[in-house]
């Protein structure tokens, strides 16, 4: 059975390097070492230390290194390189260590029998679903540096559209929590020193005044109660969100919620067009394929919409007819799918929404962008402003309130 082994090595220019290496024995792990170029120093089973280590603090691969490894991995196998000394060059060369230590296990899986798909598959937290059926499609029929550089495509989109979204969330987040520490502060340390005048001077305050110095009150008496409520309305809402139905609700608000609903939406479009059609033209089964596509999408409105066209695909209708149903694609994708099952061409057409749908995506996010930030000055404003008003109405009545 292959155990984990901590190993002590100098590479190519000396330097000493630690690790961890999965083999079935010490001999095999020595010379899988000295086949990556590797100068052993010492080789001994995992401790547990070592294990607690990883577990307390887990590595991390993000998409774009590895949308770097599917070009690397796809140049390698197209000039015909055995695939085998291709993930061990690409484990010795990655400065990421979590991956790393996933080709070494997918190379030893490899080195046993499994297909490349297989070993993959082991390890769902760097590559998902999708990234397993694109590679298992390139296996079987042969074009997997094809397949591989496609996957790269995808990957390095998904990662620019996670990249606008983030643009276009960023400065409304940042400005509201600023807004946010500002009334905080002034709660709790601005609004008590008026008070204290307010009521040396004596009569009646303002409304606002009242309501602001009321608040001030509960803030500084229960803030720990706030900070409770918050942290467990937290904790709730996320586990509200993991369930079925707390994940199709927040989902259906997300695309129908103003501003920056018909964003999250074209988002979710562009990605199920894109994703679909780059599996249809790998040569995955359509059934598989919307499988995928329903995990990968992101969005639990449109994942519903999608299981519901494979029952219908399954049962022998077209894949526009049953997607016309729901509300949540609009007419022109459905049109545009109709047009490719007749023309034989889905994939293309596909590719065309899901081009379509990043241009507009863009575009949303650069009009809102200009837009956002007007928005937000005036919320500062309006924000700050009306506590001002509120602290500063009485001082207008001051000299009667002396008299």
């Amino acid at each position: 059975m292959p155990q984990t082994y901590d190993y002590k090595v100098r590479d190519r220019t000396g330097s000493l390097v630690t690790g961890q290496l999965v083999g079935d024995s010490e001999t095999l792990v020595l010379q899988r070492l000295r086949e990556m170029g590797m100068t052993p120093v010492e080789v001994k089973k995992a401790g547990t230390g070592m294990k607690m280590e990883i577990k307390l603090r887990p590595g991390r691969v993000k998409l774009k290194t590895v949308a770097v490894f599917c070009r690397q991995f796809a140049t390698m196998v197209n000039s015909g390189l055995p695939i085998l000394r291709a993930i061990s060059i690409l484990a010795d060369q990655t400065d990421n260590q979590e991956l790393e230590k996933v080709l070494v296990q997918a190379r030893t899986d490899v080195e046993q029998g499994s297909s490349l798909s297989g070993a993959l598959a082991k390890h769902p937290k760097v590559f998902n679903n999708l990234f397993i059926s694109m590679t298992k499609a390139g296996e079987t029929g042969g074009v997997l540096d094809d397949v591989l550089l496609s996957l790269a495509d995808q990957i390095e989109k998904e990662v620019e559209l996670r990249r606008q979204i983030k643009s276009a969330m960023t400065y409304p987040v940042v400005v509201v929590a600023m807004v946010l520490l500002i009334l905080a502060a002034m709660l709790l340390f601005v609004v008590p020193q008026f008070e204290t005048i307010y009521s040396n001077l004596g009569g009646t305050l303002p409304l606002p005044t009242r309501i602001l110095l009321g608040i001030s009150n509960a803030f500084r008496t229960y803030w720990y109660m706030f900070g409770l409520a918050f942290g467990v309305g937290s904790v709730l809402f996320r586990r509200y969100k993991k369930t079925d139905a707390g994940r199709a609700r927040v989902d259906a608000v997300k695309i129908r919620v103003p501003v920056f609903g018909p964003l999250f939406h074209k988002v979710a479009l562009a990605r199920f067009s894109s994703t679909l059609g780059m599996l249809l033209r790998a040569g995955v089964p359509i059934l598989q394929a919307l499988d995928n596509v329903k995990e990968t999408v992101n969005n639990r409105v449109i994942a519903d919409a999608v299981d519901d066209v494979k029952t219908s695909v399954r049962e022998g209708e077209s894949i526009a007819k049953p997607l016309g149903k729901h509300k949540v694609f609009p007419p022109m994708v459905v049109q545009m799918m109709a047009v490719g099952e007749e023309t034989g061409a889905v994939d293309t057409m596909l590719d065309k929404v899901a081009q379509f749908y990043n241009n507009e995506v863009t575009a949303q996010v650069d009009a809102l962008t200009s837009l956002i930030e007007p928005l937000l000055i005036a919320f500062i404003g309006g924000a700050v402003g009306a506590a001002v008003i509120a602290l500063y109405m009485p001082m207008f009545n001051v000299i009667n309130l002396i008299e």
